[in-house]
């Protein structure tokens, strides 16, 4: 006979129906999946699109500062560059100041297909917009999750400022 404590079948679905982070995930998965479809015809995903869109700045941007700017570590963004590099839309130069440093760069072949996407991009927002009650407030609160989600890390795993790990630190969409 076994002695672990059972949680009651009950508790499942008040789980279901009440967590937030499983809300976020499938509503972020389901968005996911809305621009990736309106984005597929030109060859971007909705993270590339993202990705390409974080580089448009007057100056090259720093690897950490895009990788701050999309919530990923270093080595996701890494990984995330590679297509981009190999398509010719993104190029990787060394800092001047620090030859360590990485800094980001679109090429013309970038800024063209950024141009194009963007038309794509603001047509799908704005319909998801138009879904909401309220798009600003929903954007402002999940910033403010971001900002303040009670002292867990933006990565994976432990926070290193309190020791834990996030409870619900499954894929991100």
């Amino acid at each position: 006979m076994s002695t672990a404590p059972r949680v009651p079948y009950e508790t499942t679905g008040n789980v279901r129906d009440r967590c937030l982070c499983l809300h976020a995930q499938r509503a972020a998965r389901a968005l996911a999946r809305r621009f990736d479809d309106a984005l597929r015809p030109l060859g971007l995903s909705n993270g590339q699109f993202s990705l390409l869109m974080s580089l448009n700045r007057p100056q090259p941007p720093t690897m950490g500062s895009v990788a701050d700017l999309l919530g990923v570590d270093r080595t996701t963004l890494t990984a995330a560059l590679k297509p981009l590099r190999r398509r010719g839309l993104v190029e990787v130069a060394a800092g001047a100041d620090d030859r360590r440093n990485r800094l980001l760069k679109l090429t013309e072949q970038g800024e063209t297909l950024l141009a194009a996407a963007l038309p794509v991009w603001e047509r799908v927002q704005a319909e998801v917009d138009a879904m909401l009650e309220d798009g600003d407030r929903l954007r402002a609160e999940l910033r403010a999750l971001e900002r303040d989600a009670g002292g867990y890390s933006t990565g994976h795993g432990p926070d290193r400022r309190h020791g834990r790990s996030s409870p619900c630190s499954g894929s991100s969409a």
